[in-house]
């Protein structure tokens, strides 16, 4: 099983998709002799799913066609040689996915046939167990459904540990330990801007593009900091490997 489990698409607003993560994407697809890739882009809501499509060609040099283009989902996924699962809106994202049965069908595409999975933003938080930690609006369904399960532990992407000066509101640190306290037995790893998790031949490693940290939210512990993966060695059934 590979995953690619990134927090953001973009590091600025005139970069390339996926362009901190190139290094490691590319390899990939050159080891693979991957020439293709299929995009679910349910979570894009205002945007054109047809260029969000060629922007990911143009970033990672192969052909990639959006799940429409199609007879189904589910033959789309069928044929996939790399599934790519855009950012946006997490909720909208994964009752999509339920609706076309693409979450069985993406899990026996990783599982089964060792199909890589590229998902950043809301296509990090599907990959877990749920989506109970995503940081977007229920914009259409307040029901939390299964997640595809791929990655054990919850994630929460974009995360920031700033305070904003007049903000009266909750910070994300107090949010996810809501969570926790809510479930006392979960965790979440937080990853901030520009990082990514990368599982591959059951090996987990850690990349920052900016050499930043991640973090672990458990209940009744203090929030922790980390760059090594081995650090949640007892959170996932991967080796833990440093980058």
């Amino acid at each position: 099983m590979e995953l690619f489990l990134l927090s953001n698409g973009k590091v600025a607003d005139d970069a390339p998709l996926l362009s901190y993560a190139h290094p490691q994407l590319h390899a990939m697809i050159a080891q693979r002799g991957i020439t293709s890739a299929v995009l679910v882009p349910y979570a894009i809501i205002r945007g054109d799913h047809a260029q969000r499509a060629q922007d990911l060609s143009d970033s990672l040099g192969i052909q990639v066609r959006t799940v429409h283009e199609f007879d189904s989902p589910v033959a789309a996924i069928d044929q996939a040689e790399l599934i790519l699962v855009s950012g946006g809106n997490t909720w909208f994202l994964n009752q999509m996915l339920h609706e076309h049965g693409l979450i069985v069908a993406i899990q026996r595409a990783v599982r089964e046939r060792d199909v890589p999975y590229v998902g950043w933003s809301a296509g990090c938080n599907v990959a877990t167990p749920s989506i109970r930690t995503t940081n977007d609006m229920p914009v259409r369904s307040s029901v939390v459904l299964p997640a595809l399960g791929l990655f054990p532990v919850q994630i929460n992407p974009h995360y920031l540990d700033a305070h904003v000066s007049g903000h009266m509101g909750e910070t994300r640190d107090e949010r996810l330990a809501e969570f926790c306290a809510v479930n006392p037995h979960e965790s979440v790893i937080a990853l901030r801007e520009a990082s990514f998790l990368h599982v591959s031949e059951n090996r987990l490693r850690y990349y920052s593009a900016r050499g930043e940290d991640f973090k672990v939210f458990r209940h009744g512990e203090p929030i922790a900091a980390h760059h090594d993966v081995l650090a949640i060695q007892s959170l996932v059934p991967f080796s833990c490997q440093p980058a």
